[in-house]
């Protein structure tokens, strides 16, 4: 009996899920403050993480931008001064260093990536080992060594960068996607743990952009998909984590598509990559190549 009684409120809450999006599609949703709050951007020197780091400026948040970068991650900072925010740049994965000057760490943004685009045999074990570390373990490093401040006051955000590459895989980027399928996974189980344990003032997002212009892939082009501007992104991005939204899909249209490929046989599949003609400069036998 208790089953049934389950999926008798699985279908409700199904049911309720569905007419709460149609209202929110006419309403717009509440939208939190940010103000005050202790912001940590990783690969805050170039592209999506720097332009959130001026959103998050715009906004009055206190920030604490790493970057690889010194003098990427020096002019973010000093910018978001300009903009009225408390900046703090970091070279280095200098938690300790981060805790004594700035505080406990409220929203971390695990923004940082790394992608080598090359057919499997041309791509070097030592690049593999690159893009795991930087897009995947990252995630976990910095995660576990600010989970605990949140935990204990159960609030915060953490916000995964993934990619679209993460639903579907795009030839000559097996690594990168796969790693991407990894973020995504890391986004979706450490929601569902928090929501075991209770945590509920503990926030998650995921953002899911398609080809973004930053200048990590050289020459991207599509048939089917616009090529993203970085500002374009940190804009949706940052209105997804003031209001919780969980999976940031850009362009938002972008989950209607995946949620219908999913139904698609292999053959359309393969059909639907041909004409969608994914480009871009990738090394093919070690010779660059557009592919």
């Amino acid at each position: 009996m208790n089953i049934v009684l389950d999926l008798l409120w699985l279908l409700i809450t199904i049911i309720y899920s569905y007419l709460e999006s149609l209202v929110k599609v006419f309403i717009p949703r509440t939208r939190k403050s940010v103000a005050g709050e202790i912001v940590l951007i990783t690969g805050a020197g170039h592209g999506i993480g720097r332009l959130t780091a001026y959103e998050f400026a715009k906004r009055k948040s206190r920030l604490v931008l790493w970057d690889i970068n010194k003098r990427g991650v020096e002019e973010t900072a000093a910018q978001c001064r300009k903009l009225g925010a408390t900046a703090h740049a970091f070279e280095v994965d200098c938690g300790n260093q981060v805790k004594k000057e700035v505080g406990d760490v409220s929203i971390v943004v695990n923004n940082a990536g790394a992608i080598y685009p090359a057919d499997l045999l041309s791509t070097t074990d030592e690049e593999i080992t690159k893009t795991f570390e930087v897009n995947v373990l990252g995630h976990f490093w910095i995660t576990k060594a600010l989970l605990p401040s949140m935990m204990k006051r159960n609030h915060g955000h953490i916000v995964t960068v993934a990619s679209v590459c993460g639903h579907g895989g795009i030839p000559y980027l097996i690594p990168y996607c796969s790693s991407k399928f990894a973020a995504v996974g890391f986004h979706r189980t450490l929601t569902l743990e928090l929501e075991a344990l209770g945590k509920t003032g503990i926030k998650t997002s995921c953002l899911c952009p398609v080809f973004v212009n930053t200048g990590f892939t050289k020459n991207p082009s599509t048939r089917l998909w616009p090529v993203l501007e970085t500002d374009e992104v940190a804009r949706s991005l940052i209105d997804g984590i003031l209001t919780n939204k969980k999976m940031i899909f850009v362009p938002s249209y972008l989950n209607i598509s995946l949620i219908l490929v999913r139904f698609l046989p292999e053959r359309a599949l393969a059909a639907l990559n041909h004409i969608q003609n994914v480009q871009f400069e990738a090394v093919v036998g070690h010779k660059t190549k557009m592919k």
